[in-house]
C-alpha cells in the first residue's frame, strides 16, 4: 500500500514510552529472566524496524515475531539479538533460519525429521535453534502430549550436530482476566505445563532449555509463575492487556506510545434536516457545523465508529455519518479554522485523552486489533525526546 506523506493523518509514536517500558520489565524480572520485546505484525502497528533498533540500544535481550519474513527483515536492519519466531515456519524454509541465527518453534516431530532430510550436508553447517512450543490450554499450537515431547527431545539429543532446543514453552488464555473461572484456568495451565515441564528428561541434551511462559498479562498479575524468559508484547507499547477490567499493579505504570491524528480539511454548515455520509443515517436536526477528516476505513478507522467522539481543539465532537473508505465527518460545537489537529487516539493540547481502548471498545473489539489495523497509508512518525 502507498503511504499517504501528503495529506495530515499519521501516527505518532513515543520511542522514549517504549524504551521505559521495555526497562520497567526487563528491571523488574532481571537477572531471573530475560525480556524478549514482541514487535510482531509490524510491533503491533508501531513500526518493528524503529522499535528494534531503539531497544538494541537499549539493551533488548531478544524479540519475538511470527513469521520468517518478519525476522529477515529485523536481520536485514542490524538487529543482531536472538529472535525466535512464534509461528508455524515452513519444514523447507527451516535450514534458511540457520543462515540468521533465527530461532523456531517446532511441535511436530514428523516435521524435524522432514527438516533433518533437508540438512545441508556440509558438516560445518550450525544447528537449527528450536523452541518447543507446549499446548497447556490455548489450544492453538503445540504439544499435549509430554511423551510426545520426550519423543522430540530424543531425536534432538541423537542429532545435536542438526538441531540444538533453545526452550520449552507455552502461551495462557485467560491471565489477562480478573474473573474467577478465568484465575482458575490459569492455575490449570499452569499445573498442566509444570506437570509436562516435570515429565521431560532433558539429561542428553549439551545444556539445559530456557523454560517461558510469561507474555505482558502473566507478568503483570502472576510475576511469581515467570521462568527464564517474559515475552513482553501490549504491554512494551503501554496498553494494559485487559483494558479498563483489570487495573495494572502499582509498580507497573506503563506508558501508552500510539497516537493518531489528523486535521480538519473542510467544514461547512448544514441546516436543519440535511443528511450526511452513505445511507443518509445521520440527520441534523438543526443547523450544524460539520468538519471533514481525511481518514476512514481503507486507513484502519473502524467503519462503525459513527458516534465516536474525537477531540478537536479541546472539544469532545462525534464522528457523524457512516466512516467513509477515506474520510469520515464529525459534528463540529462551532465554526473552527481549517487545519485545527483532531485527536483519534492520544491526548490533546488541554490535557484530554482518548485511548486505543476507548475506540476498542467502542468498536467491541480490542486495542490489539486497532493499532495493528491502521493501515500502512497513515505515516508513522517517530518522536526520540
Amino acid at each position: 500500500m502507498i503511504c499517504g506523506e501528503h495529506r495530515p493523518t499519521r501516527v505518532v509514536v513515543s520511542i522514549p514510552n517504549i524504551v521505559d517500558n521495555y526497562l520497567l520489565f526487563k528491571h523488574a524480572f532481571g537477572p531471573k529472566a530475560k525480556t524478549y520485546a514482541v514487535i510482531k505484525a509490524d510491533a503491533y502497528g508501531h513500526g518493528s524496524i524503529p522499535i528494534a533498533k531503539a531497544l538494541t540500544e537499549a539493551g533488548a535481550e531478544g524479540f519475538c515475531v511470527a513469521v520468517t519474513d518478519e525476522a529477515l527483515a529485523l536481520r536485514e536492519a542490524g538487529i543482531q539479538a536472538p529472535i525466535l519466531i512464534l509461528g508455524i515456519t515452513e519444514v523447507q524454509d527451516a535450514w534458511l533460519h540457520t543462515q540468521h541465527d533465527i530461532s523456531l518453534t517446532i511441535s511436530s516431530l514428523d516435521w524435524l525429521k522432514a527438516a533433518y532430510a533437508q540438512r545441508p550436508t556440509d558438516p560445518e553447517f550450525p544447528p537449527l535453534k528450536l523452541h518447543l512450543k507446549v499446548d497447556s490450554g490455548m489450544g492453538r499450537i503445540g504439544l499435549r502430549d509430554s511423551l510426545a515431547g520426550q519423543e522430540i527431545i530424543d531425536y534432538i539429543s541423537d542429532h545435536q550436530e542438526a538441531f540444538e532446543l533453545e526452550g520449552v514453552f507455552t502461551h495462557y488464555a485467560t491471565a489477562d482476566s480478573n474473573r474467577v473461572q478465568d484465575q482458575d484456568y490459569v492455575a490449570k495451565q499452569s499445573q498442566r505445563f509444570e506437570d509436562f515441564i516435570q515429565a521431560l528428561d532433558f539429561s542428553k541434551l549439551n545444556k539445559k532449555p530456557l523454560i517461558h511462559r510469561s507474555n505482558t498479562a502473566l507478568a503483570l498479575w502472576y510475576p511469581e509463575k515467570t521462568m527464564d524468559i517474559v515475552r513482553l508484547g501490549i504491554g512494551l507499547y503501554g496498553e494494559n492487556p485487559a483494558g479498563p477490567d483489570f487495573e495494572l499493579p502499582e509498580v507497573m505504570p506503563l506508558k501508552p506510545a500510539f497516537t493518531l491524528e489528523s486535521e480538519l480539511v473542510y467544514i461547512k454548515k448544514l441546516q436543519a434536516g440535511e443528511s450526511i455520509s452513505y445511507g443518509a443515517t445521520y440527520t441534523t436536526e438543526s443547523d450544524q457545523w460539520i468538519g471533514t477528516l481525511p481518514i476512514g476505513y481503507a486507513d484502519g478507522l473502524p467503519r462503525s465508529s459513527s458516534g465516536f467522539e474525537v477531540l478537536i481543539a479541546g472539544y469532545k465532537c462525534p464522528i457523524v455519518g457512516r466512516v467513509c473508505m477515506d474520510q469520515c465527518m464529525v459534528a463540529l460545537p462551532k465554526e473552527l479554522p481549517l487545519h485545527e489537529k483532531v485527536t483519534l487516539i492520544g491526548s490533546d493540547d488541554q490535557g484530554n485523552h482518548i485511548s486505543a481502548w476507548d475506540l476498542a471498545l467502542y468498536n467491541h473489539t480490542i486495542a490489539y486489533e486497532i493499532t495493528c489495523g491502521i493501515s500502512e497509508r497513515v505515516p508513522r512518525t517517530y518522536v526520540y525526546s
